[in-house]
């Protein structure tokens, strides 16, 4: 039977029984209700960086919940939580003059984005600039302005009319982007990108595609987005994407490993130059989310990061990615997989045929990747061990053979 609970990205009439019932964690493994471990080699959802059950968050979040649970940050009212943990983001970021939005999911920071985008050009006298450039490929949430933002295809049909003045180019190919600034540069507002494509198979950026976006926007006076939901906080060996590829945009949205997914934080970031066009005296900014500055997870997304920075964890991405690396090319070598892409500790084993059913047989032994298309995805928490990159890559093989 179907359970109340309507899943997400599920077929909708999949018997609750069917499901795997994760009930347990600790660090990189995870058990089912029938006592099986796994090896988490997706970080649950792309954001486990500090592994699972974790003291010093689960403290930090009761204390403060023992305090006060939360309550709301619209004016005239802040906390000193959601004040600590925008601090502890900026200065992390390549923008440590800017300011943080705060919100709750992924989908609600690129919506943020997106609007901040917009209303930026507005503010400035610019009302045409409205066109958003999206990547094929890219992901950006699940909202009506991250789904008009997709490159994935499927994930824009079946609701009717999205939201207008969105333009697709190739995501690898720098010269379609140019041709579409020349056409249309004078009414481009934004161009969205993550840095390392992620949900839609783990795309690493061309050779100075990045740097050629920035000079785009630059060129033409639109803004760059990065969508960092995935990238940010380590997963790339730098904090953001934006520092590992060298490439500062206007606006950078984050989510996930911001707590490691203890509690739903997420926001944006506006550089100092968006920041200051909405600075100037009565002006009122009209949007916000009921549960931003939730005190309770702004506490986890201080611990979590203070954890990962006593810990040296952003810096062990490079480490975890040498070890997977390794494995890959054994994979390789061995003709089990075609080929594979990715950076930091984010990559993508490309079969070249549906990877659905090797999951399943992957899964069935222990160890949990995400198939995308016809790659596999791996993105374990940064705590993972020699050993259990060596049981991912063990487990990959036997099912591939």
């Amino acid at each position: 039977m179907t359970s109340a609970l309507f899943h997400a990205f599920a077929p909708a009439a999949k018997p609750e029984a069917d499901f795997v019932n994760i009930v347990r964690g600790e660090g990189s493994l995870v058990w089912d209700d029938s006592g099986k471990d796994y090896v988490d080699g997706l970080g649950s959802l792309w954001y486990c960086q500090v592994g699972h059950g974790r003291a010093e968050i689960i403290d930090a979040v009761a204390d403060q919940m023992r305090r006060i649970e939360a309550y709301n940050i619209f004016d005239p009212f802040t906390n000193e939580p959601a004040v600590r943990v925008a601090e502890m983001i900026v200065e992390r970021s390549p923008h440590p003059d800017g300011r943080v939005f705060l919100g709750c999911s992924g989908s609600e920071a690129v919506d943020s984005a997106l609007k901040i985008a917009r209303q930026y050009h507005q503010k400035r006298g610019d009302a045409d600039r409205q066109v958003v450039v999206r990547r094929t490929n890219g992901y950006h949430g699940t909202n009506f302005g991250g789904t008009s933002a997709q490159g994935i295809a499927p994930n824009r049909e079946g609701w009717g009319d999205l939201v207008p003045h969105f333009v697709e180019v190739p995501h690898d190919d720098l010269e379609a982007a140019a041709t579409l600034f020349a056409e249309q540069g004078e009414r481009i507002a934004a161009v969205i990108s993550e840095p390392v494509q992620g949900a839609g198979g783990v795309h690493p950026p061309p050779a100075g595609y990045l740097e050629g976006l920035r000079r785009l926007c630059d060129d033409y006076g639109a803004l760059l987005i990065f969508d960092e939901v995935i990238c940010g906080f380590g997963r790339t060996g730098e904090w953001f994407g934006a520092q590992h590829y060298g490439v500062t945009p206007d606006l950078m949205t984050f989510a996930k490993a911001v707590t490691s997914g203890y509690l739903p934080l997420s926001g944006v970031i506006l550089s100092r130059r968006v920041c200051e066009v909405f600075e100037e005296p009565g002006f009122i900014f009209r949007s916000g989310y009921t549960y931003a500055g939730h005190q309770a997870s702004c506490a986890a997304g201080i611990a979590n990061l203070q954890l990962m920075t006593d810990e040296g964890l952003v810096g062990r991405a490079n480490h975890v990615g040498g070890q997977l690396r390794g494995g890959l090319d054994a994979l390789m070598a061995d003709g089990l997989i075609e080929s594979w892409r990715g950076t930091g500790a984010v990559y993508a084993a490309e079969l070249g045929r549906d990877a659905i059913l090797v999951r399943n047989e992957i899964l069935a032994n222990g160890v949990i990747v995400r198939p995308i298309g016809t790659c596999l995805a791996i993105c374990p928490p940064l705590v993972i061990t020699d050993d259990e990159v060596g049981r991912i890559v063990d487990t990959m093989a036997d099912a591939l053979r």
